[in-house]
Parts: structure tokens; C-alpha cells; sequence
């Protein structure tokens, strides 16, 4: 029995193994097509693939098409494929930028810097204090380590870990790339993270993923689950806690990216409500340039 059971484990293991490897083809494929083309070009053609995928993959167009009409329930069904491809082109091109992060951090004279919260972080870092920069899966939000990175405010990033390695590994280099620490989601991650933080580090988080031990909270309208770590990580080491946003302006890599005022110090759940009635306000001026595939309303 043990020797079956051990021959199951390993069948088990190469399996998975083998599907990992085949999950990663297409994408592989993609990004080492036209390798000679300019930057911009093969995020474009990375774009327009995933857009393809997002409108004429039935089961990503249901799933859209399911998030969306609960925001906008009276959108025509054309609007609503447009907006489905749209979507799945800013995110394409968003995860080429993010696996070719050390091409794409040099691009700064494609970035538009606004905003009263750069003012705030550069005094934070004067001071010698940490500082956690809050966005959601919106725009290009690595377009914010960026800038900060090149003003001397290098930005680690929290990200959650990935099942295939493969993906595991690009994500990894591409965050580093974009600014050190990476830091994962989990006990480990948020041991590292206050680590970070306590020695006047900056970290970038993205706030709009369900989060199991969340707490219900309003987001464009609808309860989600929304984590209050880093609003309470913000109280307990009295550092900013800045909204960014990296916004696409049209498909030239011109990208506008505005750094809000600090969220004030009060409590945890208000001032992570505070970003979230941010972020839903950015998302319902640009509903295409957020990423609708997260299920963020699910099992609440």
C-alpha cells in the first residue's frame, strides 16, 4: 500500500510538473516573438493578443461579462465586448511591461508625474521613515515604482506567489527589476514586509484582491472582501499611506502617473474604505483599464 501510494505521489507530481510546462508555452511563445521589434511594438502585439483571448474565449468573456454588468448593468452587450477587449489589451501589454520591468524602468520620459503625495514621500524619506504605496491591478501601476525609483525612493513590491514556476520566476525578476524587496503575500511576506517598513523602507501594495480574512467593505458600490494590513501597518509605524495610480494615456506608453494626497491617519477600516472609494472612482472614469477578472465580489 505504501509503495502504491508513494508511485501516486510521484505520478501526481510529474503530472503537475508536465502541465506547468505546457501553461507556459503560449505565453513563452508570445514573449520571445519578434524579439527585434521595438519596445513598444511587442507590448503591443502582446496586448492585442490577450485582447483576442478576452473577446472570443467564451469562458473569460462570461466571467467579464459577469463582474461588469454588476457595476453597469444596463450596458449594451457591443459596449460591453469592446470594453472586454480593451480590458484584456492594457493588461496584456501591462504584463509585458512587468517581465521586461528593467527596459520599461528606464522609459521615463514616457511618465507624467502629478500630485501632492510625491511631496509627501520625498519628506517621508528625508526623514528616514518607511512609506506604503496603495494601488489596485489598474493602468500600469509598476509606471509608480518607476518614478520613484528614479528620484531615489527605490519601492519593494508586495506580490501574491505563483503556482507555475515559471511564472513564479518571471514575476520575481520583473518586481526586483521595478525595486527591491520582493515580498510576498502570507506570514514570511508580511514578517519581511514590517522588517522593510521599521527600517524606513518603501513598499507598493495592491489593495483590490479578496482577501480570506478581509473584512466587508463597500467597493464601487457592492461589499468585498478588502484586507485593512496595510492601513493598520501605516497606524502602528506612523508612515504615509499614499494612493497611486498609473493611468494609460492612449496607446502611444504615454502613461499619467498621480500620486494622491496621503490617506489621513484615523482607523484601519476608514481609511482603507478611503482607498477604496479612490480606486472605484478611477475605475468607473477608465472601466478599461482595470483588470475585471479578479472576482472581487465573490463568496461575500
Amino acid at each position: 500500500m505504501r509503495f502504491c501510494t508513494h508511485i501516486g505521489a510521484m505520478l501526481s507530481r510529474s503530472v503537475k510538473y508536465a502541465w506547468a510546462h505546457v501553461r507556459y508555452i503560449p505565453l513563452w511563445s508570445a514573449l520571445t516573438y519578434s524579439r527585434w521589434r521595438p519596445f513598444d511594438a511587442r507590448a503591443r502585439s502582446l496586448g492585442a493578443a490577450f485582447g483576442a483571448v478576452m473577446r472570443w474565449f467564451p469562458v473569460a468573456t462570461r466571467r467579464f461579462d459577469r463582474e461588469l454588468l454588476r457595476i453597469f448593468p444596463d450596458m449594451p452587450r457591443g459596449e460591453r465586448m469592446k470594453l472586454c477587449r480593451d480590458m484584456g489589451r492594457n493588461m496584456g501589454q501591462t504584463l509585458f511591461e512587468i517581465y521586461h520591468n528593467a527596459e520599461f524602468q528606464v522609459r521615463l520620459d514616457k511618465f507624467h508625474v502629478s500630485g501632492p503625495g510625491l511631496a509627501a514621500l520625498d519628506a517621508a524619506r528625508a526623514a528616514g521613515k518607511g512609506a506604503l504605496i496603495v494601488s489596485g491591478h489598474f493602468g500600469q501601476w509598476e509606471a509608480t515604482r518607476a518614478v520613484l525609483k528614479a528620484r531615489g525612493m527605490e519601492t519593494g513590491g508586495v506580490y501574491r506567489r505563483q503556482s507555475n514556476r515559471h511564472y513564479q520566476r518571471l514575476l520575481v525578476a520583473g518586481i526586483e527589476a521595478g525595486g527591491k524587496p520582493a515580498m510576498t503575500t502570507g506570514r514570511t511576506g508580511t514578517k519581511n514586509l514590517v522588517r522593510h517598513l521599521r527600517s524606513g523602507g518603501f513598499a507598493a501594495i495592491l489593495l483590490d484582491e479578496k482577501t480570506a480574512d478581509g473584512e466587508r467593505m463597500p467597493f464601487m458600490g457592492y461589499e468585498a472582501l478588502t484586507s485593512l494590513a496595510a492601513a493598520r501597518l501605516a497606524l502602528k509605524y506612523d508612515i504615509p499611506l499614499v494612493p497611486v495610480y498609473g493611468t494609460r494615456m492612449g496607446d502611444n506608453g504615454e502613461i499619467a502617473v498621480e500620486f494622491e494626497a496621503p490617506i489621513p491617519h484615523t482607523d484601519a477600516r476608514t481609511m482603507t474604505q478611503a482607498f477604496n472609494d479612490s480606486l472605484s472612482a478611477r475605475i468607473l472614469e477608465h472601466p478599461d483599464q482595470w483588470y475585471w477578472m479578479l472576482r472581487r465580489w465573490k463568496d461575500v
